[in-house]
């Protein structure tokens, strides 16, 4: 069995407040690309764990529900730091949160108390690197986000176990940008056909 961490910036940190913005697009185009490398890697259970947090981790579970019919197996489970997570959110995203999360093979909080204090998100990132064989990061160290403290953790984490991760930065996310508009173009010109 394998098991992937997948996270990265909030969707508010990447200027993206709407599902339909392009930029969701490439980026699900990207994780959609790093998940089936590692399925087409073998036949073994595959995991996905990832968080609720609109942006990267929301996506990657998107991704992943679509790719599950190709791939039967891929399983997704979402962890949730604390009970009662997004319940400050808009009823918009708390409906596509409890949609992703009824969506999901597994789904649970790590901590059994609605948010207490920093140390909860503490537990939380220790309990995604004890359950996970590697991750992957929408990230790049010279844009900091909240996702500093997730790749704080795995660098730490990994100077005393065997532990992977790969980022993914800006410059190849405007490689797929580029990519992605390409295809778009070829596909509206092959339509005038």
């Amino acid at each position: 069995m394998r098991r992937l961490w997948i996270t990265g910036y909030r969707s508010y940190e990447l200027n993206v407040f709407k599902d339909d913005d392009p930029k969701v697009a490439v980026i699900k185009d990207v994780l959609s690309r790093e998940l089936k490398a590692r399925l087409e890697e073998s036949d073994e259970e595959f995991w996905l764990i990832t968080g609720p947090q609109l942006g990267t981790e929301q996506w990657a579970i998107e991704v992943a529900l679509k790719l599950r019919d190709d791939y039967p197996q891929l399983k997704i489970s979402m962890m949730l730091p604390f009970t009662e997570f997004g319940q400050q959110w808009n009823e918009n995203n708390q409906a596509k949160l409890a949609n992703l999360q009824s969506a999901v093979d597994f789904s649970a909080s790590v901590s059994d108390h609605p948010y207490q204090s920093p140390q909860q998100l503490r537990a939380f990132q220790r309990f995604m690197l004890t359950h996970t064989d590697e991750a992957l990061l929408l990230y790049d160290p010279d844009h900091e986000g909240k996702e500093k403290y997730d790749y704080q953790a795995i660098q730490k984490y990994q100077a005393n176990h065997d532990y992977s991760y790969r980022l993914i930065d800006f410059d190849e996310l405007q490689e797929a940008a580029i990519e992605w508009q390409e295809h778009q173009r070829e596909a509206e010109e092959a339509d005038k056909f």
